[in-house]
């Protein structure tokens, strides 16, 4: 059995939907346990009742925790969100004796393929990080941290739990969105693990958090339904700065890693991904739906309705197939273009 966690607002629903879909996939036993940043999102996912998702109102996990509580009248709201990052496992940890080993999640992390390597890898390890690995030409590839949060474990032993209350402790002290006298946000703080804690594992598999500023770097392939990072399967990668723009453009974000995206990131990774999404904000509306047939356009989880939904759009058929495509040209590929669930 895997456990897992991750936390959310509901801006970011359908990418938390997305994640479990792929663990769904991936994964043969595990449990995943979602904190989340607002009501709005608790209501969606208590409603989904998604099996193996254990849901975290956000007054629950900050009922007593003073320190939290006043970390959150200084910093703006997403600096509170990485703040949260260190007291998420110990809070599960602390109420679920039976997880052994639990594994923090971005919530913008995808899995192509079963994360069995990266724990066959952990061991006996007590914690287990990702390094960026952005390229070595890269100027300040280390400004925002050697290591790299979107992937961290964290074993009921005594040196994960002193490595998380340490952590907690810096968080709290300080988690700002910036980078100032070597720290930044929750993530510059593990560049010192390895040297302050023992039983800390650097993961090596190269399938693991690829992701914009790091996939440039590889030979990235596909064979027979499977992608391969150099000689190695992509296990999850990370959608770092995907933004939708509006109902039918993604910017990828590669761009600002100076990465073209090729037509195999785009069939086999990004793709994938942007219909999980695209199934994500259906799911959603369907529950909107139910709940208020007579509203308009707009779903619980706070994003427009695709285009491609609405009558006069799927009436114009060829001719907004055309329009778009016109469209992404003139873009120069920095972004990408979704019509009925699918990438042009």
């Amino acid at each position: 059995m895997y456990y897992f966690c991750t936390y959310f607002d509901s801006h970011y629903t359908q990418r938390g939907l997305a994640l479990y879909r792929s663990l769904q996939r991936h994964c043969s036993a595990f449990q995943l346990w979602v904190l989340c940043m607002d009501r709005e999102c608790y209501d969606t996912l208590v409603q989904l009742e998604l099996p193996n998702v254990h849901v975290i109102a956000l007054q629950d996990f900050e009922a007593g925790d003073e320190k939290l509580l006043a970390a959150k009248n200084n910093r703006s709201l997403i600096e509170y969100y990485f703040t949260c990052t260190p007291s998420l496992p110990l809070f599960i940890l602390a109420r679920h004796p039976e997880v052994d080993l639990i594994t923090y999640l971005d919530a913008d992390l995808f899995f192509f393929d079963s994360p069995r390597p990266l724990f066959d890898e952990i061991g006996a390890g007590s914690v287990a990080v990702t390094e960026h690995r952005c390229p070595p030409d890269w100027q300040d590839s280390n400004r925002h941290g050697i290591y790299n949060v979107g992937w961290l474990s964290f074993r009921r032993d005594e040196h994960a739990v002193a490595c998380l209350r340490w952590w907690r402790e810096q968080c709290i002290e300080w988690c700002y969105d910036r980078v100032e006298d070597g720290r930044f946000a929750d993530q510059k703080y593990l560049d010192s693990w390895p040297d302050r804690f023992s039983g800390v594992v650097v993961l090596h598999h190269k399938g693991a958090n690829v992701a914009p500023w790091n996939v440039g770097s590889y030979k990235i392939r596909e064979n027979e339904g499977r992608v391969y990072v150099d000689e190695q399967p992509l296990i999850f990668f990370h959608f770092h700065g995907l933004k939708k723009i509006n109902a039918w453009i993604y910017n990828h974000n590669l761009g600002s890693y100076d990465v073209r995206i090729s037509s195999l990131l785009l069939r086999s990774i990004y793709t994938p991904y942007i219909a999980d999404l695209v199934a994500g904000s259906e799911e959603c509306l369907s529950l909107f739906r139910s709940a208020s047939p007579e509203s308009g356009i707009r779903h619980s989880a706070g994003e427009s309705v695709s285009l491609a939904q609405l009558p006069f759009v799927r009436r114009a058929g060829k001719q907004l197939t055309e329009g778009l495509r016109l469209l992404k040209a003139i873009l120069g590929r920095r972004s990408l273009v979704v019509i009925n669930g699918r990438v042009l």
